[in-house]
């Protein structure tokens, strides 16, 4: 091999002449062959290369062990590790000496991968899921979806109407029955629809089992008993809707809607008599007795013996209410006021556009009983307006005073348990 031919400029030396010197000769003479420092040359074609499989089942890549991947890494020699921009890879390193190179051919295979990837999906590069263990996926997984609690799964649905108000019974026992419609997803109802009728009284008992099977909880009131003028129109509607109110607020508190006195009234068809077998049985179990022992042992210390309050927070919710009862109660007095003046404004106003109508009818010249005539379909209009707005105040304003004052009133027999249970554990 020629000098020339040597990419080092040198040749290799034969082992006789590995201990003689060299001298240096004038620059223009021709250096030989022998006085040159021997090098050997490292030559890589030489030397073989060994390959190892690593068991990385759970890389995004999959396994390294294929027959095709082995094979295309031993017909091309060693490519050199490349450095990839970007990107965070964990490699377990190893002090093997064949697992260096098959890591950079699997980067570098890697790369070429996720290049064809970006360009068939418009330039965006293919990011590998993170590598953790099965256990930790399945949990990771689960806590990822939003699970509903059993109460909120379970938890039943109630839509309760109250209508077609009749009346029933003679002059001396009439009274007024509501038909009350119940539509619910509940399992512990016989069927999912079903039309029971009840009287104003049913609800009263309904709200008096509701206190006490559910001491401290604050039970939606029943509207107020009214004697005279129970039979009229706006006052049988007023007591429906208050009615429906209650049963609607009833069933979706989350502990009431599973009292079963709730379901006793809006499912039996045979309501009086199933009172009367519940109260033998409370009876006979001793229930009733010591209801009414709690309630005479109410009665007779309250009569005796004032009731001292000893915690500060029911101290000054109690003077609360009763600075809002008589707020309330108030505000209810000038809102009957405004009503009732309303309604005297629109009964003068009809008096009044009588009394036009009359004068343009006597009055002989037409140039003068058409204006009256004018003006008297005037005060009718304006007694309307008044009408009209007597109705709203009594449907907004009045309404929503009474069920606050009806309400306190349910606090405060949620109190007054309170004290009882005070009195009987005194």
């Amino acid at each position: 091999m020629d000098l020339e031919d040597s990419p080092w400029d040198d040749s290799p030396s034969s082992p006789d002449h590995s201990q003689e010197t060299t001298t240096p000769s004038a620059p223009s003479a021709p250096t030989s062959s022998s006085s040159k420092p021997s090098r050997t040359p490292r030559r890589y074609g030489a030397q073989s290369t060994r390959l190892e499989a690593v068991d990385d089942s759970l890389g995004p890549l999959g396994p390294l062990g294929d027959n095709s991947f082995t094979a295309s890494i031993a017909e091309e020699p060693p490519a050199p590790p490349q450095k990839e921009q970007g990107r965070t890879r964990h490699v377990v390193s190893t002090n093997a000496p064949g697992r260096s190179s098959l890591r950079g051919a699997t980067e570098s295979l890697s790369l070429e991968d996720d290049g064809a990837d970006a360009a068939a999906t418009g330039g965006k590069a293919r990011v590998p899921p993170p590598v953790q263990p099965a256990a930790q996926q399945e949990g990771s997984r689960r806590q990822t979806q939003r699970s509903m609690s059993v109460e909120q799964a379970a938890k039943p649905s109630f839509e309760i109407t109250v209508g077609d108000p009749h009346k029933v019974g003679d002059l001396t026992s009439s009274h007024t029955v509501y038909q009350v419609r119940t539509r619910t997803t509940s399992k512990a109802y016989a069927s999912q629809t079903f039309t029971v009728s009840r009287r104003y009284r049913d609800f009263l008992w309904l709200y008096n089992q509701l206190h006490s099977n559910n001491p401290g909880v604050v039970v939606p009131p029943p509207p107020e008993k009214q004697v005279v003028g129970r039979f009229s129109d706006d006052f049988v509607e007023s007591r429906r809707a208050a009615c429906e109110r209650m049963l609607n607020k009833i069933a979706a508190h989350p502990i009431l809607q599973h009292d079963g006195d709730l379901k006793l009234f809006l499912e039996s068809e045979s309501f009086n008599v199933d009172i009367k077998h519940k109260e033998r049985k409370d009876n006979g179990l001793g229930v009733g007795e010591s209801k009414g022992w709690l309630g005479g042992v109410g009665i007779s210390v309250g009569a005796g013996s004032k009731f001292v309050e000893h915690d500060d927070w029911f101290h000054d919710r109690r003077i609360y209410l009763d600075a809002l009862l008589a707020q309330l109660q108030a505000l209810q007095k000038s809102t009957d006021t405004v009503i009732a003046s309303r309604s005297a404004l629109a009964a003068s106003c009809s008096d009044f556009s009588t009394s036009l109508r009359s004068l343009s009818t006597v009055e002989l010249s037409p140039s003068l009983s058409g204006p009256l005539d004018a003006l008297a379909d005037v005060q009718v209009r304006i007694k309307e307006l008044y009408e009209r707005q007597a109705q709203q105040d009594a449907l907004t304003l009045g309404i929503v005073i009474d069920e606050y004052i009806r309400l306190i009133g349910s606090i405060k027999t949620a109190f007054t348990q309170r004290q009882k249970s005070y009195f009987s554990y005194q």
